[in-house]
């Protein structure tokens, strides 16, 4: 087996590689997808840090390429999707720098607060640069964490302890969640405008790119400072030097940026109120050694033995279950994603395996599921800790084993149950995975297809005027499940050959007696 470790890998981890008789190749970061395609070829895996980007055309003929392991936490680098689609496992080690992550955002926040990188370039100047730097003490003071995770919660642990008063935003805890911790949850405006600093702990996804917008930022308080020290991309850099400019946030800490290495020409380079640091988050050598020996492991083991753990794009599995298991796992991830569509920050799931379920082992399936419905818009979810995050998020999972199969062999009945919704999803993988039943009403569907849901008046021609407008607009239409609700309305699984964009939606919205539409 060879392995190639990019980035500076530490030497504890790729000892235990060569330990177990693996080829270890060393190298430096590879930047050009041409040239990581390259590489890639005859090798079992790579390890990679932040420097090395695994794109989809770098994986296209990795043919023997079985595993992609982050040596840290973020996974935003790698193309999970292609590495999934071409049955790659992605690891991280997600736990082993997130201490090193927390106290380099608490540096930055004292840097912040006292002035320090600005006090000592001037001292090393030959100056007293003592007018102009007056600080501010921290105790007392109002801190926004927006993320509430691993390093997140260990940040508002930290700052908690020098006395500041703490409270955070995480778009993936429900309401309900509010006031179970020791942090209470705000809303992302009602954050910005109460915090005297705010602090990012949350990966960047399409959802979250630039979610500190221009607007955003002007609805901080005057004064206020930012400090990201998780993703490049989360806050839009040029709004951020204007308004520093302008004064309207008095200062910020930045450890990533949406070039990395930052540009030498970099505008962020001139402003004095700003503290860059290189990404230097995860840079400590506890950090570094703990996340390779931790990903050198499950590697090893996941070759070896077929176990899986730490991995973002499959189930804690061991070898013996995986045969058995092997073909749920699609669509316990599309019966996921759909569960969150139809119910957002959801509070119960309630999961029942139904017919001959005595030779399943349900519990990679269910996590699966549970990472699939937490996990759709952060990518913070994975199966290892899925269970773990639900808990901590205020969300109930249950699991119920045998019943009535209503005919099928195994039959898996989900009721996902949200603060002012409940909408109960029935499966099977009888003649190919498909959902039989939406909230009690007979249509099936492909979850993992494109699909448009349909709640729509039960009268003639509805079925024509959905057909027509989206002939009209190039969609094709591979089935039409309907299904009468019984109460003047019916249900509709429209399956369709590709993405309907919003303005076709919007144009489907309007069509009198659709009641509403949503697309999976």
């Amino acid at each position: 087996m060879k392995v190639l470790a990019c980035d500076g890998i530490h030497e504890d981890g790729l000892a235990l590689f060569r330990e177990a008789g693996w080829d270890v190749v060393v190298s430096d970061p590879i930047k050009d997808p041409a040239a990581l395609a390259d590489a890639l070829k005859g090798v079992d895996a790579i390890l990679v840090r932040s420097a090395t980007k695994v794109p989809a055309e770098a994986l296209a003929d990795a043919a023997q390429l079985r595993v992609i392991g982050r040596a840290g936490a973020g996974v935003d680098t790698i193309d999970v999707e292609a590495a999934t689609e071409r049955g790659i496992a992605v690891m991280n080690a997600p736990d082993g720098n997130t201490l090193a992550a927390a106290e380099h955002a608490i540096s930055l926040l004292f840097a912040l607060a006292r002035h320090i990188p600005r006090a000592d370039a001037g001292m090393k100047a030959g100056q007293w640069p003592k007018n102009g730097l007056t600080g501010f003490e921290l105790e007392g003071k109002k801190l926004g964490v927006i993320g509430l995770g691993r390093i997140g919660g260990t940040v508002a642990r930290k700052a908690q302890g020098i006395g500041m008063e703490v409270a955070a935003h995480d778009p993936f805890l429900p309401a309900s969640a509010a006031g179970k911790g020791s942090v209470p949850l705000k809303t992302l405006e009602e954050l910005l405008a109460w915090a005297d600093i705010v602090t990012l702990h949350i990966p960047r996804t399409k959802e979250t790119t630039n979610l500190l917008s221009e607007a955003s930022m002007r609805s901080m308080k005057k004064g206020a400072y930012l400090i990201n020290a998780a993703r490049g991309g989360l806050v839009d850099e040029a709004a951020l030097l204007a308004l520093v400019e302008e004064g309207h946030i008095a200062g910020a800490a930045l450890d990533t940026f949406v070039t990395e290495p930052l540009p030498a020409d970099s505008p962020l380079r001139d402003n004095p109120k700003l503290i860059l640091t290189p990404h230097l988050g995860a840079s400590t050598s506890e950090a570094q050694q703990a996340v390779s020996t931790i990903l050198a492991r499950q590697i090893i083991d996941f070759v070896a033995t077929g176990a899986v753990a730490g991995c973002v794009n499959l189930p804690p599995l061991t070898a013996e279950a995986a045969r058995e298991v092997g073909p749920w796992m699609p669509l316990m991830s599309a019966l996921g994603r759909l569960a969150a569509r139809l119910v957002p920050a959801p509070t119960r799931l309630e999961i029942t395996y139904a017919g001959r379920t005595e030779a399943l082992d349900t519990r990679p399936l269910s996590r699966l599921l549970v990472a699939a419905l937490l996990g759709t818009a952060s990518g913070r979810v994975t199966p290892v800790n899925a269970l773990q995050e639900a808990a901590a998020r205020g969300l109930i999972v249950s699991e119920t084993l045998g019943g009535n199969g209503d005919g099928f062999d195994r039959l898996l009945k989900l009721r996902v149950v949200g603060e002012n919704r409940t909408r109960e999803i029935e499966a099977t993988l009888h003649r190919g995975p498909r959902v039989v039943r939406l909230d009690g009403v007979e249509i099936e569907f492909d979850p993992q297809a494109h699909v448009l849901l349909l709640r729509n008046e039960d009268r003639p021609g509805m079925i024509g005027v959905v057909g027509s407008t989206l002939g009209a607009a190039g969609v094709n239409i591979v089935n039409f499940a309907l299904g009468a609700a019984g109460d003047g309305q019916a249900r509709a699984a429209i399956t369709v050959d590709r993405p309907v964009n919003d303005e076709q939606l919007a144009a489907l919205r309007a069509t009198p007696g659709i009641l509403s539409l949503a697309q999976v």
